[in-house]
């Protein structure tokens, strides 16, 4: 008895030794402020974060590699508890929400087959992608409801998800399992940058609008009598709404699909009914806005473009400052639209909209006179966008023999060679020059550079060597020794120190190969300056100029680059100035223009923010095959509503040329009756389905 109890003594002794000795060799430490924060956070292991689990997470706040509101499962109260723990404050999150993007359950929509497998909706996809004609449309089978672990998403009675905003936390777990990208998390930010793709379902009447509207849904909310909520979607791709609303050339009716049976839906009369609304309510209906983010940002012109560049700017939370050469704001829109077309009383009501979102505007500021886009840059914005507009817009001033260069070292061909025939016109031009295009004038171009003293001449040109888009030999002979040609490249990128130009990236549009060439003077052979990002190359990783990365001293030089704006693919060689794609007079029409502030917003976005830009080959253009409709059935014809007229004090046949969508200085657009008549006209299409004609 007594040696089975030394024995069982002794065995303790050893096996409590041996504990101590392993807890030593494996004791692991835990940071106790990644316990403390892993105790507050709810728990939920969504991955809503991006993290395998609140632990991953608070791992990540410790190591300062995610925020204190992180969590997308918890409120402000969990943030603040954190940022306790953390000593640190808690700056606003956007709130991100899932929202679905088809219009068309199973129980409505035209299907192949019926589905009789697994009930998931990745089982469906992978069976001939899903039982429905349309290869985008949602199965309904509600995978991701089942995925969703905060009760926000549930089926609704037409067989599609249903949103609860107020439960969505932005976790993802639905976007993550859907396997045909229906369901998606949005915010405003996400609904700004974004670009339509071959994996949306668009209606045509989007996909033609410059602005990419969402035509269905503003409709649809005017049908339901909501009509704030339809300025409210207008005004999430459109900053002058009024005004569009009287000029818009509608391109979206073209394509509307009731061409198919009778007359297209008045599209942009709908609009104008809607912001005519606002404009009898005490208060102004505005889009949201993203929380404040602290960054700065410079417009170099007043006109459509730039004023739409500040407002998609400020929705996005930055702050934006608009610089305008002449007194007041408002480019051709006030300078060359007749007032029986567009009042000025409109005009000054959308521009006060976009002040009221907190946009600085800055007038009698010539930028190159007055200061420089370096300037800007050390005076603490984060990035500066030049809609300058072109040639034509300074003749509208009067301003056509008075050329400034909008960067350092830059001009315009139209203004070097008139130069050199008027010597009251100045163009001031280093020693090495480049010559982006050039065409006919070409020839005379080089010689001018020559006289004013350049030493080196390049000519880069989007045309290959054997398809010159130009002859060489028509440059003097004198001047040869001094051109170098660069066929088949456009120039994408500016680069400069302080007020100098210093060199130019061009790109193979064959190879994409990048390459730099030294300049400190760029001549542009087009009718108006590139649109272009302007931002400190610290901001950008892997600057190409040989500068330190940190933010410059006041007595350091400013390397400074230019970007070129991202282009959709319609073209196979879409990089580089004076593609296609370019702008090389005014713009055709002013919502093709607000579409281009919008696409500038987005890119200083991305470039404040070192984020990636949107795959171009995802985008839909003109050229992109989509799934279509070709003709109508179960549609009943319904005419086209019409507006009512003012009485006129003018002659009554003075504006009889207008056409489609717009409305002369006598309509007094739709009436209510006939705002809600016409919105029932619309069939609430989708990518290949649309709505019947509902039987009474």
């Amino acid at each position: 008895m007594i040696q089975s109890i030394l024995m069982m003594g002794g065995l303790g002794v050893v096996i409590g030794t041996a504990l101590v000795i392993a807890s030593k060799a494996f004791y692991v430490y835990e940071d106790p402020k990644v316990v403390a924060i892993d105790d507050v956070l709810p728990g939920a292991n969504c991955g809503g974060c991006g993290l395998p689990g609140c632990t991953a997470n608070a791992q990540a706040i410790v190591e300062g590699k995610a925020t204190v509101n992180s969590c997308v499962a918890a409120g402000d109260d969990v943030a603040h508890a954190i940022a306790g723990i953390m000593g640190v404050s808690v700056s606003d999150k956007e709130p991100e929400f899932a929202g679905p993007g088809c219009y068309y359950g199973n129980a409505d929509a035209d299907l192949t087959y019926t589905y009789q497998g697994v009930r998931d909706c990745r089982a469906a996809a992978m069976l001939l992608g899903g039982m429905k004609v349309c290869r985008i449309g949602c199965l309904g089978l509600g995978t991701c409801v089942s995925a969703c672990k905060f009760d926000a998403l549930s089926m609704g009675p037409d067989g599609l998800p249903k949103v609860n905003q107020e439960n969505c936390t932005g976790c993802g777990a639905c976007e993550k399992i859907c396997p045909k990208n229906i369901i998606r998390l949005t915010s405003v930010t996400r609904r700004i940058m974004r670009e339509y793709t071959v994996e949306d379902c668009t209606t045509p009447c989007q996909r033609a609008c410059p602005s990419g509207i969402d035509i269905k849904e503003y409709v649809r909310l005017i049908r339901e009598g909501d009509y704030t909520g339809s300025l409210s979607v207008i005004k999430e791709r459109m900053p002058f709404p009024t005004v569009i609303s009287r000029i818009c050339p509608a391109l979206c009716e073209f394509d509307c699909r009731r061409l198919f049976q009778d007359e297209t839906v008045a599209i942009n009369g709908l609009k104008r009914f809607v912001c005519d609304y606002e404009m009898t309510q005490d208060q102004r209906i505005q889009p949201y806005k993203a929380p404040a983010t602290e960054k700065k940002v410079a417009v170099i012109g007043g006109g459509v473009e730039g004023l739409s560049a500040a407002y998609f700017c400020a929705r996005l939370g930055h702050a934006p400052t608009v610089f305008e050469t002449t007194d007041q704001v408002g480019g051709l829109l006030r300078k060359a639209i007749a007032r029986q077309r567009l009042s000025m009383d409109i005009l000054d009501w959308d521009i006060q909209g976009i002040q009221d979102l907190g946009v600085t505007v800055k007038t009698g500021v010539c930028i190159g006179v007055d200061m420089t886009i370096p300037d800007l840059l050390r005076q603490g914005f984060n990035a500066v966008f030049t809609a300058t507009g072109g040639w034509d817009s300074r003749m509208s001033r009067g301003e056509a023999d008075q050329p400034v260069p909008v960067f350092p070292g830059s001009h315009l061909l139209i203004d070097l060679v008139r130069a050199g025939h008027d010597k009251n016109i100045q163009v001031n031009c280093g020693k090495q020059a480049v010559i982006a295009g050039g065409g006919k004038y070409l020839a005379a171009a080089v010689n001018a550079l020559v006289e004013k003293g350049v030493q080196k001449i390049t000519i880069v040109s989007r045309h290959k060597k054997e398809d010159p888009d130009f002859d060489p030999s028509r440059v003097d002979d004198a001047a040869k020794d001094t051109v170098t040609f660069v066929f088949n490249a456009g120039i994408t990128k500016v680069m400069g120190k302080d007020d100098t130009l210093a060199a130019v990236e061009a790109t193979d549009l064959t190879s994409g190969r990048r390459f730099h060439i030294d300049a400190d003077t760029l001549v542009i052979g087009a009718g108006r300056f590139p649109e272009l990002v302007f931002i400190p190359s610290q901001a950008i990783p892997n600057a190409n100029l040989d500068i330190a990365d940190e933010k410059p001293k006041s007595d350091t030089p400013l390397a400074w680059q230019g970007v070129e704006l991202p282009k959709k693919p319609d073209t196979r060689s879409r990089e580089g100035l004076l593609s296609d794609q370019d702008i090389i007079s005014e713009y055709p029409a002013a919502v093709s223009a607000i579409n281009g502030g919008r696409k500038a917003a987005a890119a200083m976005h991305n470039l404040m923010y070192g984020l990636v830009f949107a795959d171009p080959d995802k985008m839909i253009t003109s050229q992109t095959p989509l799934q279509d409709v070709s003709d109508l059935h179960q549609v009943a014809p319904s005419p086209r509503n019409i507006f009512d007229m003012a009485i006129q004090k003018h002659d009554q046949t003075a504006h009889t040329s207008l056409t489609p969508g717009q409305a002369d200085a006598g309509s007094t657009g739709f009436s209510e009756k006939n705002a809600l008549n016409e919105s029932e006209r619309c069939l609430q299409c989708g990518l290949i389905c649309y709505e019947k004609t509902r039987e009474s």
